[in-house]
């Protein structure tokens, strides 16, 4: 295991990292987990102009990502520069971890079309959609903590978001007359693919992962409720555990009318992959460039189809329906 003289995986996340992936894969993770991640940010089309010129003009250096062309590591500077700029305070660029920035990719979403942001603040994912269809959609943007809306709608009028409304509501709560053509739920989670290594993460515990386990089944089952036949749900979390990612999907599909839409080709484009147990489904490892990072594709189609089942290499445990 590598050095982890300041703090180490909590041991109820090394146990089940390694029960997951192994010894040797855990190791990688943790390795990722104590690395200090490279700054990385989203330039803001709704807003025009020049920015990236703009960013070299002052001193910041630029590497760009084959998957997404607005979307840059800073490798020699920190936040603090880039929130000096200009450029940050007009709302020309968001800063953004590059493993959030890739669900409204997979999402795909069009103009003319509705979408619903479930768990919508701090509104990163929500202005990326709303940049990737020239605010041409209408977003349903869903936030239950009042001052965490306030953050949201902040965010969106910053970066010229027009598209969206902003709901202050649990969205689990929203009303079946409710359809829409796409959806993005991006769960509360345990953040296992995010903890910060540096510092002693006591708040990550088996009780979190339950109660997260709780909330992500219930949203699943709700987004696929409201979604549109025909229509899309991409399901995404900062977690890297089989209970909170490929478990929920097989949950939500069980005796469902949908399916797997899979996600591909990232790891062509140099993003750290681990391996899944659904087919179709994509895992980041956490490195010094991305956070770890699970993403599924779901389509609605209608008719009832068989469930995925796992591997025999990683057989997820089964819950009963809560």
């Amino acid at each position: 295991m590598c050095d982890t003289d300041i703090f180490g995986l909590p041991p109820v996340l090394s146990e089940l990292l390694k029960r997951q992936y192994g010894d040797e894969v855990t190791e990688k993770i943790e390795s990722g987990c104590l690395q200090k991640r490279t700054v990385s940010l989203r330039i803001n089309p709704l807003k025009g102009g020049n920015t990236s010129d703009e960013l070299l003009q002052a001193g910041i250096n630029l590497a760009g990502l084959e998957w997404y062309g607005d979307a840059y590591l800073l490798p020699s500077c920190s936040e603090a520069d880039v929130e000096k700029l200009p450029a940050y305070s007009e709302g020309r660029v968001y800063l953004q971890s590059l493993s959030s920035m890739i669900p409204p990719l997979v999402l795909d979403p069009r103009p003319d079309t509705d979408i619903l942001d479930m768990a919508a603040a701090p509104g990163g994912k929500t202005t990326e959609i709303a940049a990737l269809t020239s605010n041409k959609c209408r977003i349903t943007a869903c936030e239950r903590d009042p001052i965490r809306a306030q953050r949201l709608k902040y965010n969106l009028e910053k970066q010229g978001v027009s598209c969206a409304y902003v709901m202050v509501t649990d969205s689990r709560t929203l009303s079946d007359a409710f359809s829409f053509d796409k959806i993005l739920l991006d769960a509360p989670c345990s953040g296992s693919g995010t903890l910060n290594l540096g510092m002693p993460n006591t708040h990550f515990t088996r009780q979190l992962i339950d109660k997260c386990i709780r909330a992500q089944k219930a949203l699943i089952l709700k987004a696929l409720s409201l979604l549109k036949v025909g229509g899309e749900l991409v399901y995404s979390t900062c977690s890297i555990l089989e209970e909170e990612n490929e478990e929920i999907v097989r949950y939500a599909l069980d005796g469902s009318d949908a399916e797997i839409v899979p996600v591909s080709g990232f790891d062509a484009c140099g993003v750290p992959l681990l391996q899944t147990s659904l087919a179709g489904t994509l895992c980041i490892c956490p490195d010094i460039n991305y956070e770890g990072f699970f993403v599924a594709k779901i389509k609605k189609t209608g008719r009832r189809v068989k469930t995925p089942q796992p591997s025999a290499k990683q057989k997820p445990r089964r819950r009963k329906r809560q």
